[in-house]
């Protein structure tokens, strides 16, 4: 079965085509994304302009266009903080379903971080003991710990790597006052998060997932992208602190030519270091696992899981001309389910 995986995210918009069945490991069949920074498009009220919903609906509809061209059987659309904290977030959710085939579903942050535990359990197994994950986004940060497949705990912060940069690092490069204003301000959210965490009990491993953790790893000598999902990449505290300090003293152009850092996520890089920083200080993380799956891996294996149970025939055949073949994030295989 072919299945589509529709990610309106901070940074960027990406569609992801996986071919698998209940039971199997999804492989990658073809992607389509763009760089459409949604916080760039907000006004002084918080609401995504005109000029950014166009993008977004343009985007949508290319999507659905691919989705179809390339077979694929089922379509799982969702959008995280980049819609769910903007002042008309609703709004253009309505829009988009108007003006488009696909239903987006808004994830809360408990479900971004809930889906990503997921992911990560299903990839390092049972044998990895308890699990704390940390994922940093465009707009959110989440981190969640738990010993089964989803979190005992978990909690969204708005530490987002893109959203600090714009409100907190004006500056190219920035000022040293601005970094240690800004520090304090993570530090102390992320601390009184790390609190409610310790009655759970220390994880018998830490891991990072989203693209800012890669990043990261990579800049700090982890392998490249090209060796591949399975080669093992770390990151030490002692050398993300080596680099945040370094990424301060640096311009977003500089940082654009370090290794794993895209011209569109370099001015964000010392926001995200930062986060990652004071998380691993706060859970005393010596040292983290980067986990190639993330929230769209763990939503494909929700919806395998949910059709596994609920399917008893063939699967969902291929949609035909002018059928839509949309189903929200883990609702049934029907032609246009409701979010669960």
């Amino acid at each position: 079965m072919r299945l589509g995986v529709l990610d309106i995210g901070s940074n960027t918009v990406h569609l992801l085509l996986v071919d698998a069945h209940p039971g199997a490991r999804p492989v990658p069949f073809a992607s389509h994304k763009r760089p459409l920074q949604l916080v760039s498009y907000l006004d002084a009220d918080g609401a995504i302009s005109g000029a950014g919903q166009d993008e977004l609906i343009g985007f949508v509809n290319e999507a659905w266009d691919f989705a179809r061209r390339h077979g694929a059987q089922d379509l799982l659309a969702f959008s995280t903080s980049a819609i769910r904290e903007a002042a008309n977030g609703t709004e253009v959710l309505a829009r988009v379903h108007r003006e488009t085939p696909v239903r987006l579903e808004e994830l809360s942050g408990g479900d971004e971080a809930a889906m990503t535990f997921l992911a990560v359990r299903r990839w390092y197994g049972w044998g990895a003991g308890s699990i704390l994950d940390l994922d940093i986004g465009g707009g959110s940060f989440e981190m969640a710990l738990g010993q089964d497949e989803l979190p005992e705990i978990a909690r969204s912060l708005p530490l987002g790597a893109g959203r600090l940069t714009r409100d907190w690092l004006p500056e190219d490069p920035p000022t040293p006052k601005s970094i240690k204003k800004l520090r304090k301000y993570i530090r102390g959210m992320v601390g009184e998060a790390a609190e409610e965490f310790a009655a759970f009990g220390r994880p018998d491993l830490v891991a990072g997932t989203s693209k800012t953790f890669r990043s990261l790893a990579r800049i700090a000598g982890a392998a490249p992208s090209v060796a591949g999902p399975f080669a093992p990449r770390v990151l030490t505290l002692e050398d993300l602190s080596l680099w945040t300090k370094r990424l301060g003293a640096l311009s977003a152009r500089d940082r654009s030519g370090l290794d794993g850092v895209s011209a569109l996520r370099a001015p964000q890089m010392l926001a995200g270091a930062l986060v990652a920083q004071a998380a691993m200080e706060a859970f005393d993380v010596p040292v983290l696992k980067i986990c190639p799956w993330a929230l769209r891996e763990g939503l494909i294996l929700r919806r395998f899981d949910t059709l596994r149970f609920e399917t008893t025939g063939d699967l969902p055949r291929g949609p035909v001309e002018g059928e839509e073949f949309l189903v929200a994030a883990g609702a049934g295989p029907s032609a246009n389910g409701e979010p669960s």
